[in-house]
């Protein structure tokens, strides 16, 4: 059966080994909103509120993947926003933390809550104020149109973009590294 790295991209066991080998200790993956689930657009109606935002579907699926394998999603955003609830509520993450001033602390606070290790947390941002979040992080991914600094930061770069199944993409990674990808696949064609 081919991955869907053979498909898009090279195999990350060979092109990117350090990311390979950390997502395998993957337990816990923490996104950012804008940039990451987003293609990094904000909408803003007449009234000055933020009126639309676009999430990917394959993301979602990808999240919802991880989660049958035992591996938590965490939100962590500067911005508030309904529509990220309402989407967090749908795919049933549990550890939304919206309008952070201070990403590491709140990331500090999940990894205490769901007694982890930070090598055990994947960290996934596109602009500076990730830098913070993604320090500690045992793998840093960066989207394909991140900032420059924050792909100089990352173990791992996407091919796709934020909103552009850029998160699925990390999904996959971490479910191929865990060896739990196959095993997903085949349950989907029954």
């Amino acid at each position: 059966m081919p991955s869907a790295f053979n498909t898009h991209t090279t195999n990350p066991s060979s092109s990117h080994p350090q990311a390979w080998e950390r997502a395998s200790q993957i337990k816990l993956l923490v996104l950012d909103v804008d940039g990451v689930l987003t293609n990094g657009q904000v909408w803003i109606d007449a009234d000055g509120k933020e009126s639309l935002k676009a999430f990917d579907i394959q993301d979602g699926l990808g999240i919802k993947l991880l989660e049958q394998c035992g591996i938590s999603t965490a939100i962590i955003t500067g911005r508030n926003s309904k529509m990220v609830l309402a989407r967090c509520e749908e795919l049933g993450i549990k550890q939304v933390h919206m309008g952070v001033g201070n990403k590491a602390i709140a990331l500090d606070e999940v990894l205490k809550s769901l007694k982890l290790k930070s090598a055990n947390c994947a960290v996934m941002g596109d602009d500076w104020p990730d830098l913070a979040i993604m320090k500690n992080a045992g793998l840093r991914i960066a989207p394909a149109q991140a900032h420059q600094a924050v792909q100089d930061f990352a173990h791992y770069v996407t091919s796709r973009t934020g909103g552009n199944s850029a998160v699925r993409e990390v999904c996959d990674l971490i479910l191929m590294a865990q060896n739990r990808y196959e095993e997903l696949l085949n349950k989907a064609q029954l």
